[in-house]
């Protein structure tokens, strides 16, 4: 579900953002009947999902969930990695993160007929109530958090995660913050996709 990290790393594509945006909901091989660049798109989310899941740092923001979500705690670190990504924009985009999303949303609304069922149904809301930049704030996070408990399996244990993001707020920001530029080295060495940096980029040059 972190939608905002999955379209950053996608680069400048329209079609790989379309992809990856898709990821979660092409199954198997179907994401063989999809044009190349969304086909890139799809794999490449895999990928992401892949190196996160396996990742010691995202290992020990999980393990404050575990608690209560146990196999679900990944899906929380993912969304408030996308806080904290939205949070720290300026050090990752040189384009306003306002820019971005709206960028975004009409380029999966000119995709639409590709976009899967499930996808197709929830976009709506998802631009109306402009999910991503809701990540900004603690209530658009228990927003987002609680709106997923009642349409999927996530547990209904909303205020613990909210309550759990406070109480180490500065532990999850300092574990993004050493994760995600591992996982951009990753994405452009191993899919050659080249990702707009901002801040942060600068003063490391």
């Amino acid at each position: 579900m972190n939608f905002l990290a999955h379209i950053y790393l996608s680069g400048d594509s329209n079609e790989i953002k379309a992809g990856n945006f898709i990821g979660d909901y092409v199954k198997g091989k179907n994401f063989e009947h999809y044009p190349n660049l969304v086909k890139k798109g799809i794999l490449l989310h895999r990928h992401i999902d892949s190196f996160t899941d396996h990742h010691p740092i995202v290992q020990r923001s999980k393990s404050y969930l575990n608690l209560k979500y146990k196999r679900f705690s990944g899906i929380i670190v993912d969304i408030f990695y996308d806080h904290f990504l939205a949070l720290e924009w300026a050090e990752f985009s040189e384009e306003p993160l306002q820019e971005f999303v709206n960028n975004l949303y009409d380029t999966l609304v000119s995709h639409y007929s590709i976009l899967p069922k499930k996808v197709q149904e929830f976009l709506p809301l998802f631009i109306q109530y402009n999910w991503l930049e809701s990540y900004l704030t603690i209530e658009g996070i228990k927003d987002v958090l609680s709106g997923m408990s009642r349409r999927t399996s996530l547990p209904d244990e909303t205020q613990f995660a909210i309550d759990v993001l406070k109480k180490n707020c500065s532990s999850f920001r300092a574990d993004f913050l050493d994760y995600f530029p591992q996982l951009m080295h990753f994405v452009e060495s191993e899919h050659g996709i080249l990702i707009s940096k901002g801040q942060m980029a600068k003063s490391r040059e």
